[in-house]
């Protein structure tokens, strides 16, 4: 659900998740009032509290985890444009034919990471950009073998090996996400500390609805902030792609 349902549809739903929780505390309150009369508040309200407590705890722990992987995410997009300029301007070293025919697929390489963006579907990418990597290891292996001894073709494996390697690192970063098992206990905490507090309200004379539909309102938009970070490719906080933009442009060949 975390995953497939548009993002205003988790908010939508958590909010009346949680309203539908505290109505079933307000009701389960009145009917332990009717069946034990002069039965007071008691210790309800204090367990509220301290289920809410606990339930802001896992909401600050979760909210932590997402933004440290949103950034992560961000500095790799900075990490992989700067490896495939580093690996450009290092190509234009070589020798013809392997200069240009390389230049041209890092190119095209930094062309596909853009267009990359916003795909639900990243396998295509993967393949194209696995593809892109064989041929470029290929020209490596051939200017390898015929100057072994050259200084410039050693620095330029390497950063064609650190832009191998960061494709490999940024595609486990784009798939990983939080456990879902994670987010199911939010709402399970959501729920009792939900229904605590439909069963305090139900000692008062009447219910405060305002505040109570307020606190749905708040804790689902916290909800929805942690599944918008969760979602690497879709929904409002999406990661920068501004610094494979630049490069993007920067490796367009002069026009005549």
């Amino acid at each position: 659900m975390f995953d497939t349902l548009p993002i205003w549809a988790i908010y939508g739903l958590t909010v009346l998740f949680t309203l539908a929780s505290i109505e079933l505390g307000y009701w389960l309150g009145k009917r332990w009032q009717r069946s034990a009369p002069g039965e007071k508040e008691g210790g309800v309200g204090a367990l509220a509290g301290a289920t809410l407590g606990l339930l802001a705890f896992l909401l600050a722990f979760t909210v932590s985890i997402a933004l440290n992987r949103y950034d992560t995410r961000r500095q790799l997009v900075v990490s992989e444009a700067n490896a495939i300029g580093t690996t450009y301007l290092r190509a234009g070293y070589l020798d013809e034919p392997h200069r240009q025919e390389v230049q041209d697929l890092l190119r095209a390489y930094a062309n596909l990471r853009v267009a990359a963006v916003g795909l639900s579907d990243l396998t295509e990418v993967a393949a194209k950009s696995e593809e892109i990597h064989t041929a470029l290891w290929t020209h490596a292996e051939t200017l390898a073998r015929a100057q072994p001894e050259s200084e410039m073709i050693g620095l330029f494996i390497v950063s064609l090996n650190d832009l191998i390697d960061l494709h490999t690192i940024r595609a486990t970063a784009v798939t990983t996400q939080l456990p879902s098992s994670l987010l199911v206990l939010l709402y399970v905490v959501t729920f009792l500390a939900m229904v605590l507090v439909g069963m305090q309200s139900s000692f008062g004379s009447r219910q405060n609805v305002l505040a109570l539909v307020l606190l749905a309102l708040v804790f689902a938009a916290v909800m929805l902030l942690v599944v918008d970070l969760n979602r690497s490719q879709e929904g409002v906080l999406n990661v920068s792609q501004q610094a494979m933009i630049d490069l993007q442009r920067q490796l367009q060949p002069p026009t005549p």
